[in-house]
């Protein structure tokens, strides 16, 4: 059992909650309350930032005390989003979120993970015809490992997670969001990761 805060409660949030509480683990949510979030980063060993990535970097690097050695599994994608509210193009083009919190919270082992899909495959992923896969991004080792082991703890096997290096790795599936709308727009809201055929 691990103790995880999850900031943000709107659909990913609190579907990852509920899996996470499932698989075992002790989870608190933290909601929009005063003091909330940075009550639960501080009682927690893994915190997962759920909340809307445009407005992540400001949200959480006001934590960085809380957030010491500890480790932040980012599953938000920071994005300018067009008329119909899809993502339209990267707020961070050139690097992204993973790497901009990295930099605000250098005391914290900041993960990407989980971004390349619509939410429900995150804590579902054999809820797809086709193995998916699921990506993890970092600069420290033994937090990648640790998430690994969240992530099987949630239904994906090892051999679908792929550990594709630093952090600075996490602007290439964070650019990966731009297939999401095109492929809602032909295929309506379907579940899909995007993944790499083997």
């Amino acid at each position: 059992m691990t103790r995880i805060a999850v900031l943000g409660n709107g659909r990913v949030g609190g579907s990852l909650a509920t899996a996470l509480t499932r698989a075992g683990h002790e989870v608190t949510v933290a909601d929009r309350a005063p003091g909330a979030a940075a009550h639960a980063a501080r009682t927690a060993r893994i915190v997962i930032n759920a909340t809307p990535g445009a407005g992540s970097l400001d949200r959480l690097a006001a934590l960085r005390g809380e957030l010491r050695d500890k480790i932040l599994v980012d599953v938000s994608n920071a994005t300018v989003d067009g008329p119909d509210g899809l993502p339209a193009d990267l707020l961070y083009p050139g690097s992204s979120l993973a790497e901009q919190l990295q930099e605000a919270l250098p005391d914290t082992r900041v993960v990407k993970t989980l971004n390349t899909m619509l939410f429900p495959v995150m804590t579902a992923p054999a809820i797809l015809t086709q193995a998916p896969d699921a990506y993890l991004s970092g600069d420290d080792p033994q937090a990648k490992e640790t998430v690994r082991e969240l992530l099987v703890s949630l239904g994906w096997r090892s051999e679908w997670i792929t550990d594709l290096g630093g952090i600075r790795s996490a602007r290439a599936t964070e650019a990966a969001i731009l297939f999401v709308p095109h492929v809602i727009r032909a295929s309506g809201f379907t579940p899909f990761a995007i993944s790499i055929a083997r």
